[in-house]
């Protein structure tokens, strides 16, 4: 698996935005449903490259470059999950797309979360994959720690900060070195300004709230990022109708360290779902 380059049959659009100019691909056939997926934080579009693949044959299928990331530079103001949702929502309209499946990895899974709360008439189901329910109350102790890291990253030096996040998130050589050239990408003071948006997400005094949709909850069995291992068995008891796979060899980013795992696990969540759609 390379992630050197978009996977064909994907179109390449763009959309001005408050944040910047969004870079987005779709492809796939046009009258099948809409899998949308948006990669983790500091990562890119090519990080689901091997989903992509795997979906186009079935489903029309949406990727994009985050506000920030990737080619979607550069970010004008701070990184929210609510605009970040707002933006997605306007690739929708220009597509013509009502629903669809949305969802995405890690920071992905937060703007999806966020995007249904804003307006979950949009979605056919949600999938999170090393994800955190946005909407469960957390201590005082984990947002001080998010939050006294973040002056970290603007004082770590950034060639070295990049290479150990490639490390601690994916364990797949190729995945490795992607995810090391993608983070690369961004600025020290973007990666700073995105880490600041992911320590926004933890709520404090939030409406608790369930997604009434099918959700796909996933993460790899040695998912080290944060609470998310810990956390997920008891989100996917919290909503009334969710599905929860753990993704065997596999760290943070896990569909890159076990793509064909993962794909068996969105294909069979997807043919499920969409059948009772």
């Amino acid at each position: 698996m390379t992630y050197a380059h978009t996977p064909a049959g994907l179109t390449e659009y763009t959309i001005d935005r408050p944040s910047c100019t969004i870079h987005y691909w779709v492809g796939g056939p046009a009258d099948q449903p809409v899998v949308v997926l948006m990669h983790g934080a500091t990562m890119d579009h090519r990080m689901f490259n091997p989903q992509v693949e795997d979906l186009l044959p079935d489903y029309r299928v949406l990727v994009w470059d985050a506000p920030g990331h990737g080619k979607s530079q550069p970010l004008q103001g701070a990184f929210t999950l609510t605009q970040a949702g707002q933006d997605m929502f306007a690739i929708l309209d220009a597509q013509g797309i009502d629903r669809a499946v949305i969802g995405g990895q890690s920071l992905g899974s937060l703007i999806a979360q966020q995007m249904y709360l804003d307006d979950p008439s949009r979605f056919l189901a949600l999938i999170a994959i090393g994800g955190v329910r946005i909407t469960k109350q957390t201590s005082k102790l984990e947002r001080w720690a998010l939050k006294a890291s973040l002056p970290l990253f603007k004082l770590w030096p950034h060639k070295n900060l990049t290479k150990v996040v490639a490390r601690a998130t994916v364990k797949e050589p190729l995945a490795q070195a992607y995810a090391l050239e993608a983070s690369r990408q961004l600025t020290p003071e973007t990666f700073a300004e995105v880490w600041a948006g992911v320590g926004a997400a933890l709520p404090e005094g939030l409406e608790e709230h369930t997604i009434d949709v099918p959700i796909l909850i996933t993460h790899g069995d040695q998912d080290r990022a944060g609470t998310i291992k810990r956390d997920a068995p008891a989100w996917a008891k919290h909503e009334p109708d969710a599905t929860y796979v753990v993704i065997p060899n596999a760290a943070h980013n896990a569909n890159q360290d076990n793509p064909e795992f993962t794909n068996r696990a969105i294909r069979d969540f997807l043919q499920r779902t969409l059948q009772k759609a």
